[in-house]
């Protein structure tokens, strides 16, 4: 029987898409989480089987072992606002401690060696960790998920006048496309850093939201606003290089709009709309 692969973060955004293509290639999943989750083996729960959950805590360490046991590949995608460097140096001391150390499959941030926030820099220290780890290892870094842009543009359209950072192109991409070229990688030989995941399109905030609006069919005017500190985003920091956006595993396929239709259609099928 193939050993399981420990998915970390599987209940997350992106977590779940690699939970379900995982299982769709017939591989068994273990998911590392805080809590406790439903059986996986009944239908009505809306989780697929071959799916053991194990209760344990990257921040304190509380199961991680158990949960490392015995697994081949890992696919990090656990991550916070704050704590990530810490989590992942967890991850790495189990799974190095192993009779046969697993293939470490990270998901990290496009721009993390060029933009200086806070959340970038620490998710550059958690590849350093990866890369340093002595540990079997494939590097993946993405944009940002429509699923997040999408949480923001929510609460921002209701109000009369949208502002929105001026001079801040982004490249945002499906997460379920990320979790495909995940799971791709988890499937095969460890590689290191491979080439960056992004969206079809360059575009601003201000075009995010204007979509946003249309598609929704609500008239309020997007007023971009002069940001200060983001000289590295206005230079293309978050964007994935021209050289790496030629790569057919790459380039995204699926542009914002057409997961905006998406989440209309699945609301209104759902009876929320």
């Amino acid at each position: 029987m193939r050993s399981p692969i420990l998915v970390t973060g599987g209940t997350g955004t992106l977590g779940q898409h690699a939970v379900r293509r995982l299982r769709e290639a017939g591989r068994p999943v273990r998911v590392l989480t805080r809590r406790a989750q439903p059986d996986t083996d009944r239908a009505d729960t809306g989780r697929p089987d071959g799916v053991e959950f194990m209760i344990g805590d990257l921040a304190t360490g509380a199961g991680v072992d158990a949960a490392v046991s015995g697994v081949g590949v890992i696919v990090h995608c656990a991550s916070s606002n704050k704590g990530d460097a810490d989590t992942t140096r967890t991850l790495v001391r189990a799974a190095a401690a192993q009779p046969e150390p697993p293939h470490l499959v990270y998901i990290s941030i496009v721009g993390t060696d060029l933009v200086p926030f806070g959340y970038t820099r620490t998710k550059l220290e958690c590849d350093r960790i990866v890369a340093d780890s002595g540990l079997p290892w494939t590097l993946l870094r993405a944009t940002q998920f429509y699923d997040l842009i999408l949480g923001g543009a929510r609460p921002l359209a209701r109000l009369p006048v949208v502002p929105v950072p001026a001079r801040f192109p982004i490249q945002p991409v499906d997460s379920d496309e990320v979790a495909a070229r995940l799971v791709d990688l988890a499937l095969a030989e460890p590689a290191g850093r491979v080439p960056d995941k992004g969206g079809p399109e360059v575009v601003t905030f201000a075009d995010l939201l204007r979509s946003y609006l249309r598609v929704n069919q609500r008239g309020r005017p997007v007023v971009p606003i002069p940001v200060p500190g983001i000289r590295a985003v206005s230079a293309g920091g978050l964007l994935v290089s021209d050289h790496e956006a030629t790569t057919e595993s790459v380039a995204g396929r699926v542009t914002w709009e057409e997961f905006l239709t998406g989440q209309i259609l699945t609301t209104q099928k759902d009876g929320r709309g």
